[in-house]
């Protein structure tokens, strides 16, 4: 008689503690609330600003409309965006592989700096910069205030 008032008392917790899973997990997030995984998120080819092979993964907002977004961007081993400014301010936080930035308009690799996993730094409004990759690639992410985007340093007039 014990084992069996045993059994059921672990039968009631086991029950209780799976319909507790499933109310956890079928719960609505808050208004407001954004939560991104790793295995959800979706790369696709960057926009043509960009040069060739670099990719992009808005996680929030919508870096060409007013306010905050965020996104990642991946670039291949040995890539290349040649000197550019910003209208807004960039910030930046590698997550995967290292980054080289380096200040002004001729891309000068002997004065870059390097960011490595974890590092964070900011770009400042129309401050021309330019950055490349190692054999190693890069994925970071930035955030920053919309509308944004690059203006290449050839391009200006």
């Amino acid at each position: 008689m014990r084992v069996f008032t045993k059994y059921k008392q672990f039968t009631v917790i086991a029950a209780l503690l799976f319909i507790h899973g499933i109310t956890l997990l079928s719960q609505e997030l808050p208004k407001g609330a954004i939560q991104v995984f790793p295995e959800s998120i979706q790369w696709v080819n960057a926009p043509a600003s960009l040069p060739p092979g670099a990719m992009i993964s808005v996680l929030e907002g919508n870096p060409q409309q007013e306010g905050i977004f965020t996104m990642r961007v991946k670039f291949p081993p040995f890539y290349l965006l040649p000197a550019h400014t910003h209208p807004k301010d960039e910030r930046v936080t590698v997550l995967e592989g290292a980054v080289y930035v380096g200040f002004g308009n001729a891309i000068d690799t002997a004065n870059a700096q390097k960011f490595t996993v974890g590092s964070y730094y900011l770009n400042p409004v129309n401050e021309a910069h330019f950055v490349f990759t190692g054999e190693e690639g890069v994925i970071f992410q930035v955030t920053g205030l919309g509308p944004w985007g690059l203006e290449y340093i050839d391009e200006k007039k």
